[in-house]
């Protein structure tokens, strides 16, 4: 406790100093203003607590010296109600101090793949982009389709698409595992439920600036666009595959009719991929019990449940079950990401505190 306390009077300090230098009129006012701003919440939460444990002291201390019945009932419920107070502001202090992600307000790569379950898996990777698409528009994000390789009953074997927006990846990484579906499939003639699955991956789109890949690493392919079943759209080889060499991870887009806006986006999910595969290395290294995003896609493997027929959807990672698998297929996600991200804030919080 003594060092988190030492942490937030060094903010506190720091706090006053930038006060300082606006106030002198000395340069870069934007840099110091925007890194007051960045801090102004702690500072404000951190007086609140200095506040109520400077008021909990008097109400304790009141307690003490008022032997009679009626005061000291009174200055009992006080301190009951300034200790929740306290403990309330320690615990958004410590949420405040967590290691920010970097990565949570960039765009999103989102990766969905059929799994276990033949034509009908890939029939749920279709709706489950559809979902996706549906709660980026209540969010105001926008998609667009990178690459896509569309099954016979219309469903998806994979699709590629970014998202674009505030905090895109922030929310959808919470979505990163194997997704399980019960349900009755368009080709089961005896009505019998069946179980298949599909992976979900997702990726924070990397800037070029951020992430410098070496064009000497890099093959690049050109190749005619070709719809469902395989058949040729397009005499132009617009189509773009691009290969990693030191890695062997390849990125290609055939959705744009422009051979340079394919070479783009596809260079936007090789980025991203090559980048997360570097990161997987390094705490890979650190730890060798660590799993990848979606595993083999075996039906164990499950982070979440739809099931069709009681309209019931359970995250397993939380224990969170609802009843309303109809409004959650189209978009209503929230409350199902908020519960995996309030589980992560904690888990977080008990290490720290480790």
């Amino acid at each position: 406790m003594d060092s988190f306390l030492e942490k937030l009077e060094t903010v506190d300090r720091r706090y006053e100093e930038l006060n300082q230098l606006m106030a002198s009129g000395t340069g870069q006012w934007q840099t110091l203003s925007k890194e007051q701003a960045g801090i102004a919440p702690v500072v404000e939460k951190y007086r609140q607590y200095k506040t109520v444990v400077k008021q909990l002291g008097e109400a304790e201390q009141l307690l003490q010296d008022n032997p009679e019945p009626e005061l000291k009932a009174m200055a009992e419920q006080e301190v009951e109600l300034l200790k929740k107070r306290r403990d309330e502001l320690v615990q958004d202090l410590r949420v405040f101090l967590l290691p920010k992600d970097t990565t949570s307000e960039k765009d999103a790569i989102v990766e969905i793949r059929a799994g276990t379950g033949g034509e009908e898996a890939a029939l749920f990777a279709g709706d489950l982009y559809r979902m996706y698409q549906r709660y980026a528009q209540t969010k105001g994000w926008k998609t667009e389709i990178v690459e896509s390789s569309q099954s016979e009953r219309g469903g998806f074997k994979e699709i590629i698409f970014e998202v674009k927006g505030k905090n895109a990846f922030g929310r959808l990484k919470h979505e990163r595992g194997v997704h399980r579906v019960q349900r009755v499939p368009v080709t089961e003639a005896s009505g019998r439920v069946h179980t298949s699955t599909a992976t979900v991956a997702v990726l924070p789109e990397v800037e070029e600036v951020e992430f410098d890949i070496k064009p000497e690493d890099l093959k690049i392919d050109f190749f005619h666009s070709s719809g469902a079943g395989g058949q040729n759209v397009n005499k132009v080889a617009t189509a773009v595959r691009i290969l990693h060499i030191p890695t062997g991870i390849v990125a290609s887009c055939q959705d744009e009719r422009f051979q340079l806006r394919n070479r783009a986006k596809a260079m936007a999910v090789l980025r991203a991929r090559v980048l997360d595969h570097e990161e997987r290395k390094k705490q890979e290294e650190m730890s060798k019990e660590r799993r990848s995003q979606v595993g083999s896609a075996e039906r164990a493997e499950k982070i979440r449940t739809y099931n069709f027929p009681q309209n019931r959807i359970t995250d397993h990672r939380v224990g969170l079950t609802l009843h309303k698998l109809t409004f959650v297929m189209e978009g209503d996600l929230d409350e199902l990401i908020d519960a995996v991200a309030a589980a992560e804030r904690a888990r977080q919080l008990e290490e720290a505190v480790a």
